[in-house]
């Protein structure tokens, strides 16, 4: 049952499922984690750990090549063996995330680096109504 709709942005590089690939893998999924709870809107988040930073057009300015993930994380995890689970296509060995993005990211085109962006009001509020082991399914 579809609850809500959001705009999001997916991989430059299309799809695909293989580990480097920095492709969007599709697919069912599941969450396998929810990150930062308790975390401001607009945190920084580095290797799923906050880095302490809030971003803001200044600090993406001065940092212009870094790859965002911003406010909230929900892990995905490949729920289909062999084609997006396991060996070189498995979704959460791939770090594949929902994450916020900055607000002056251009959603509903692709650009992220696999992971699917969303913006942070969204996230916050799917964030809250999703628990762990919600089933995903990534069709692009």
């Amino acid at each position: 049952m579809l609850l809500h709709r959001y705009p999001v942005s997916t991989a430059a590089n299309g799809v695909g499922e293989k580990f480097g690939s920095y492709c969007t893998p599709r697919g069912k999924h599941s969450i396998r984690a929810k990150i930062g709870a308790s975390q401001p809107l607009n945190t920084v988040f580095v290797r799923r750990r906050p880095t302490g930073e809030i971003y803001t057009p200044e600090l993406g300015a001065q940092y212009p090549g870094r790859d965002w993930i911003l406010t909230r994380i929900l892990w995905l995890s490949g729920s289909e063996v062999g084609f997006n689970r396991l060996g070189v296509s498995d979704t959460m060995r791939r770090y594949i995330y929902i994450h916020g993005t900055p607000d002056s990211t251009k959603l509903g085109e692709p650009g992220s680096k696999g992971c699917v962006r969303m913006r942070n009001t969204d996230l916050l509020e799917l964030f809250d109504l999703v628990p762990v082991n919600t089933e995903v399914d990534i069709a692009i």
